[in-house]
């Protein structure tokens, strides 16, 4: 209550946030495996180039836009749709390739259009960035003059059920594919980074590209398959959002949502890969927890990048710290 006039402009409420203690944090989980496919994007690509790409935001949301026309093609609309089990798995798998394929389609463009001329006229860092942001800013306005400012139509994949109570927490058919999807995803990258001919090339280049190019690596093969692979995510990631929010796919919609994955890439501790996973579900959580806590969702950008500053004045590295280029199989 404000006495004497005066405004109460902050209060917590912590009987709020226990008593949706479990909610929230499913909740959060479930967007923290979204960020964390999207922070992938921006971690591979800052451990191989040192560059942020704020341009990846954007190519999630031509993700979103492939996932969402597919999904509407197939005649998903506001309600359910009327099919079995089998049925709404391929559809959504369909929309999910789609996805993946025009988020990847357009991280791979960026890179061949904008960086690489840089690369080879060896811009200054901050020309490279400079781009990123003015690309996004390209990609954005494209989508508003050449298709829409508005909204795309809801569509609703299915009606979730729940599975399981955990603690009195029920969690839902949605909640679990989104995050076990998402949590497979990151380790399938993880061991491809690791294991495989092509995630060798991509730690070499992160740790000394002069050096990785003098012992045969491609570098500019393995750029374009860095970028890639983050497309890949995206677009699947670009599903999983559709699926939680279906009335986001807007022309600017990637902003918001890109800033909390470059938080969590940067909390996890960018250039790691199991950085971002981590990063993801932390600011999940606690994005999620503030509108309990301080009674305004408004309050939940502040509270996770404030969080993200305490945790780099402690630990500049990130939580994991350790780089793309010095990963161990």
């Amino acid at each position: 209550m404000a006495e004497s006039g005066s405004t109460q402009w902050l209060s917590f409420d912590w009987n709020a946030l226990i008593s949706n203690l479990g909610p929230a944090t499913i909740d959060g989980l479930t967007f923290g495996a979204i960020y964390a496919l999207v922070a992938l994007g921006y971690t591979l690509v800052y451990g191989v180039l040192n560059l942020i790409n704020f341009a990846h935001s954007e190519v999630f949301i031509v993700g979103a836009y492939g996932v969402i026309f597919t999904l509407s093609a197939l005649g998903f609309n506001g309600s359910p749709p009327n099919l079995g089990i089998g049925p709404i798995i391929l559809n959504l798998l369909l929309a999910m390739v789609v996805g993946m394929i025009a988020s990847c389609t357009t991280a791979v463009a960026v890179e061949r259009l904008a960086y690489k001329p840089l690369r080879k006229r060896n811009a200054p860092r901050l020309v490279f960035l400079i781009t990123a942001i003015g690309v996004s800013f390209v990609i954005q306005y494209a989508i508003f003059a050449f298709h829409s400012k508005n909204a795309e139509p809801a569509v609703t994949m299915f009606t979730p059920k729940p599975i399981f109570d955990l603690g009195g927490t029920i969690i839902d058919s949605q909640q679990l594919t989104i995050i076990i999807a998402a949590i497979v995803m990151m380790i399938a990258v993880d061991r491809f980074i690791a294991k495989s001919k092509t995630g060798r090339g991509i730690r070499a280049v992160a740790q000394d590209p002069a050096t990785s190019t003098l012992m045969g690596v491609n570098s500019e093969r393995i750029i374009l398959a860095t970028f890639a692979i983050g497309g890949l995510l995206a677009g699947a990631a670009a599903l999983f959002y559709v699926m939680k929010v279906p009335s986001g796919v807007i022309y600017n919609g990637g902003f918001l949502l890109g800033l909390q994955a470059f938080a969590a890439a940067v909390l996890g501790g960018i250039g790691n890969i199991r950085g971002a996973l981590v990063g993801g579900l932390v600011i999940g959580v606690i994005s999620n927890y503030a509108p309990f806590l301080l009674g305004d969702s408004n309050w939940s950008q502040v509270v996770v990048f404030a969080v993200l500053v305490l945790v780099l004045v402690v630990r500049p590295q990130g939580l994991l710290g350790q780089t793309l280029g010095r990963s161990k199989a």
